[in-house]
């Protein structure tokens, strides 16, 4: 097999001509509890995805293991930021620099691809509370962008199914996030850095300090805050760049810049100054008799000229965000055999987001809002017939009822949230020796409690009125009171929490064969609560269709069991199992089995057989709802063909994107899935080590939204008929009143349905050489290739590995089938040197999976963007690019107590390849980058400096 990696050679050489190189993480392994002085690591550890101890790191399954030390040598300042450049993290995942998700400001991470709901985060190997916002309104995931950089000993990632030991969620892998532990004297940090070109300006600053001596005292106490601060990054600050840059025209496509009028919306969009416009004159949006501006500012000529512009300021590429974590931890030997260890965390973060733009008026009319509560969906909340202004209206000069375009611009940029997510955790661990038993017990109690203060939204109703009354002026300067009335501004608070009980005991049972039978027994329960209302002001349909609401509860309890031996020389192997009960389907049984076969000292084999499942979560068995919009169709009625010029057409109902209202259903199943891996480890001399390790994932029953089946048609909900434009044949459009009115929405359940397949390669490589007086180098390589990735939808099995799909899901992030993190590294005596090349293949612009399969309209069939709709997209637009990012880290020890960090980010100043394809990034239409694959792209070179200081 050939490996096809143009961009990856060419990163290598500008790292090694950095003159910079890194070490890598090993693949499995422990460090020491974190202290002022070395500590001896443990003779015996456990591997996350096993509850037996083992002296050999590496496990029958592949487990990344990243240190502390090397997640400060990337230069990043966040974990979040860490974990979505992972090789193995693929479609689906889940990053802050998409500010339209539904889980706006939160962070998850998707192994080999199969979306945040099907990998289990951990902290400290429990469960914690998921985000009360869900992916998409439906995949539950815990948020890594809130978890603190300087707390974490070291993250443990578990590459495949482990279901057997974890339960439900554990199908693609787990991300083990591992707290420090004890620590004793007293560290400082502070850092900041800034963009080259603009925004995220940084600062970090943090303190642990501690004291107590476990065995020589008894005891160890400690704590730590972190805070970090990070500007946001606007995309006015980068729309010189082509991928930020709304106008297509030298691209062949349109206009699609805020108030620039074109044949996709008619020659009728809101521009910078509002204007009334007489669709019944002659002549149509040709007569400029037909318009009156409201501002002197902009005219007929200079807004058909695209002169009227409305430059995007309100739109972020990063959002600003600042976080304060504390965490407090204790120790207690209780004798020579038992260990109590407590811990009580507070994470906070703090962010902006914003989606779309600042609200428009309603040109003609409001078919009004459709409130889904309780099962109870009421379409039609506030319907106005008609909202243009009457003749007589004292703004109106054009003798005839007029629509009003322009934006409501005191009501906001844009629908806007600020966003305040607390994750608060209160753990206890007692480990000790009984009867031969070593045990392991733990409680825990985790919530996540998030307050999100919304703008940018808009009464119809009261505005309306208030513009018939003369109360409401749409050039500004109205009144608080009468803002309060017709934009107001309202809040809403979301929970999730969990609660825990974790028990595991292990012990050698006997001899058997060349080593001893060791066994494990354990038992788990969770009580999960989910209460994630609509905000108020959404529930009854005064600003907004309802958005995503989940009220929902889960009780799981489970047994489970462990064996492993060494029958032979050189052989080890593993069975595990899980019986799982939740209360709200019934029960799950997933079995594990591994082996190890080590013939020499350089050489292993290691394979594995999973089966794993998903529990069905609040979001889809629960009293929930959401309402959000799918790839863009023609209305079957208004539109047939979906040529917006032929006669008899309604335009606006040409390459729409309908609302969809998502349903539960309560007898969903879990979704199960069958995953298989085989792989070597070699060491074939002192320094160098590497496995390579194929894997096969098989998920059946997926639940997911029956709308993303193809052959699925709705009942399609409409609102009244009224007069509109109509096509008349000729390029031009006539007011009339079509036989239907326009599609409001379209209920859709969950099923289950299909499934998804997909197998790959994952290669991990790590080599250390000592120079003697040149120094020490070390080097390393993570590479993931995806081989298949097939979705059965129930009718067909289409492959999209290499394609934008599936893109229905995760921020429609792309698939491409090659993945890498490269990392070099030299130190000699003070000075560490480490360069970071993060490498993201190229992919297809195409989704079979929605039926996007011809380039020329590719953008429209994959995301709804319409910048090419008329004239067709360039093929050159249909492959995403690879695109490689190198970080340089260098620090300097003074001495035992100071140390200098400084780091340069995007060394090489990178742009991210133009992706039209994506839904996930800023702006909409206005910018066309992939914000999963390339923010670092996008954010562009960066610089901080810290000082680290320990006593």
């Amino acid at each position: 097999m050939t490996f096809k990696m143009k961009s990856l050679p060419f990163a290598v050489a500008c790292a090694v001509a950095s003159g910079a190189l890194v070490s890598v993480s090993a693949m499995a392994q422990t460090t020491a509890p974190t202290t002022g002085t070395n500590v001896q690591a443990p003779q015996r550890v456990v591997v996350t995805g096993s509850l037996i101890s083992r002296s050999d790191i590496e496990a029958p399954t592949p487990v990344q293991v990243i240190t502390a030390d090397e997640m400060a040598k990337t230069g990043k300042t966040s974990v979040a930021e860490i974990l979505g450049e992972l090789a193995a993290n693929g479609q689906g995942a889940l990053g802050t620099g998409f500010p339209g998700a539904f889980a706006n400001g939160a962070s998850g991470v998707s192994l080999r691809g199969l979306t945040v709901g099907l990998t289990l985060v951990l902290v400290d190997g429990h469960r914690v509370a998921s985000y009360p916002l869900s992916d998409d309104a439906q995949r539950s995931f815990v948020d890594v962008s809130n978890i603190p950089f300087d707390l974490i000993d070291r993250v443990e990632v578990l590459k495949g199914g482990a279901s057997s030991i974890y339960g439900s969620d554990a199908v693609a892998g787990v991300v083990n996030i591992i707290l420090k532990k004890r620590f004793t004297g007293t560290r400082l940090n502070a850092e900041a850095g800034h963009a080259q070109h603009g925004g995220a300006r940084t600062k970090k600053a943090s303190i642990t300090t501690g004291f107590g001596d476990l065995e020589a005292q008894g005891f160890n106490v400690f704590g730590s805050i972190e805070y970090r601060d990070q500007e946001g990054v606007r995309l006015s600050q980068r729309d010189d760049r082509e991928w930020a840059n709304g106008d297509y025209r030298s691209r062949g496509g349109y206009d699609l810049r805020r108030g620039v009028p074109t044949a996709l919306n008619s020659f009728l969009t809101p521009a910078s100054s509002p204007f009334l416009y007489n669709a019944a004159g002659a002549g149509g949006v040709n007569n400029p008799a037909n318009f009156q501006f409201l501002d002197p500012s902009c005219n007929y000529q200079l807004y058909r000229a695209g002169q009227c512009m409305v430059r995007d300021t309100w739109s972020w590429i990063a959002p600003p965000t600042d976080n304060l974590n504390v965490l407090i931890g204790a120790t207690k030997k209780l004798n020579d055999d038992w260990t109590l260890s407590l811990k009580a965390s507070m994470f906070e973060r703090n962010n902006e987001n914003n989606r779309g733009t600042p609200p428009a008026f309603s040109a003609s009319t409001f078919a009004g809002f459709t409130t889904y509560n309780n099962g109870v969906l009421t379409p039609g909340v506030g319907r106005i017939a008609d909202t243009r202004l009457p003749a007589n209206h004292p703004l109106n000069r054009l003798g005839a009822p007029a629509r009003l375009y322009g934006y409501v611009n005191e009501a906001g940029a844009g629908i806007t949230s600020q966003n305040e997510s607390r994750a608060t955790r209160y753990a206890a661990d007692l480990n000790g020796s009984a009867a031969g038993w070593d045990i392991n017990a733990a409680i825990g109690y985790s919530k996540v409690k998030t307050d999100i203060d919304y703008s940018g939204y808009v009464n119809r109703v009261e505005l309306y009125n208030a513009l018939i009354s003369g109360n409401f002026n749409p050039l500004g300067g109205n009144t608080p009171g009468v803002l309060a009335l017709t934009a107001p501004r309202f809040s809403n608070t979301l929970e999730s929490d969990l609660t825990y009980v974790d028990f595991a005991a292990s012990r050698d049972l006997m001899q058997l064969g060349e080593g001893t039978l060791k066994a494990a027994v354990g038992f788990h329960y969770h009580n999960k609560e989910q209460n994630s209302p609509a905000s108020p002001l959404t529930a009854n349909g005064a600003v907004a269709n309802t958005s995503a609401f989940v009220f929902g509860e889960e009780t799981n309890k489970a047994v489970f069991a462990e064996l492993s031996a060494n029958p032979i020389k050189s052989l080890e192997l593993n069975a595990s199992a899980r019986y799982d009960h939740y209360d709200t389907y019934g029960r799950s049984f997933t079995p594990s089995a591994k082996f190890k076969w080590s013939p020499t000292r350089t050489f292993a084999l290691r394979g594995s057989f999973d089966k794993g499942f998903r529990a069905p979560n609040a979001s889809e068995v629960g009293n929930a709802g959401s309402f959000f919009l799918f790839n863009g169709i023609n209305d079957p009625i208004l539109c047939p063909d979906g040529n917006r010029n032929t006669r008899g057409n309604v335009p606006a109902a040409c390459g729409i994107q309908p609302t969809y209202v998502q349903t539960t259903e309560a007898d969903v199943q879990p979704e199960k899935a069958k995953s298989y891996t085989l792989g070597v480890i070699l060491e074939p001399f002192q320094g160098l080590s590497a496995t390579l390790d194929y894997y096969r994932i098989k998920m059946t029953g997926q639940i997911t939204s029956a709308v993303s089946v193809p052959g699925f048609t709705p009942n399609w909900v409409r609102s009244p008929a009224v007069p509109t434009e109509i096509a008349d044949g000729n390029g031009g459009t006539f007011l009339g009143t079509p036989s239907v009115g326009p599609i409001q929405y379209g209920p859709t359940p969950y099923i289950n349905v299909g499934g998804v397949e997909t197998h790959g390669l994952e290669l991990d490589l790590s080599y250390r050489y000592r120079a003697g007086a040149w120094g020490n180098f070390r080097a390393g390589l993570n590479f993931a290739h995806t081989m298949g990735y097939e979705i059965d939808t129930g009718s067909e099995k289409i492959q999209l590995a290499g394609t934008h799909g599936p893109s229905a899901v995760g921020g429609n992030t792309g698939n491409p089938k090659n993945r890498a993190n490269l990392t070099l590294g030299w130190d000699r005596g003070p000075l560490t040197v480490t360069t970071t090349v993060n490498w993201v293949d190229k992919y297809s612009a195409l989704d079979p999976s929605v039926g996007a399969n011809d380039c020329s309209t590719a953008a429209h069939d994959v995301a709804g963007r319409t910048m090419f709709d008329l004239n067709g997209m360039p093929e050159s637009y249909c492959t995403i690019r690879s695109f490689a990012s190198t970080n340089l880290n260098v620090t300097y020890k003074f001495n035992e107590n100071l140390t200098l960090k400084g780091s340069v980010l995007n060394v090489f100043d990178r742009e991210p390849p133009i992706d039209v394809a994506t839904y996930g990034s800023a702006g909409n239409n206005l910018s066309q980058y992939n914000s999963a694959m390339h923010q670092a792209g996008a954010i562009g070179r960066s610089f901080s400096l810290g000082l680290n200081y320990t006593f």
